[in-house]
């Protein structure tokens, strides 16, 4: 991901927009893109501001409050597939994600869904 642009670019490309220069002939003039400038000009309508929004972060695990389930899921049918437990999770209205969100919510709990032999 690109960083953002740089505050008084923010502000030159806004001052030139409002001036009535068109946003490709701006995007152009300040070598950006104009799609850099179209986002830009949508962020400063919305919100009236020209502050970059916030990038990265943490993001709470999809399945986080949902351990007694995929527990009760993995220990109740030995040898379970990672599909299986996804269909199952989305027949209950649970947002499952891919099997490697499973996979990995899986093993943060300490849950094995593999076959013994």
């Amino acid at each position: 991901m690109a960083a953002p642009l740089s505050q008084d670019l923010r502000r030159r490309l806004v001052q030139a927009i409002e001036a009535g220069t068109s946003a490709r002939q701006a995007a152009a003039r300040f070598a950006v893109s104009p799609t850099a400038v179209h986002r830009l000009m949508r962020r400063v309508r919305a919100t009236g501001s020209i502050q970059p929004a916030k990038i990265g972060g943490y993001r709470k695990p999809l399945l986080t409050g949902h351990e007694d389930l995929l527990r009760a899921l993995v220990t109740g049918h030995k040898g379970i597939t990672l599909a299986r437990i996804q269909a199952e999770l989305v027949r209950r209205g649970i947002e499952a994600g891919s099997l490697t969100t499973i996979w990995s919510t899986l093993r943060r709990f300490g849950l094995s869904h593999k076959k013994r032999r």
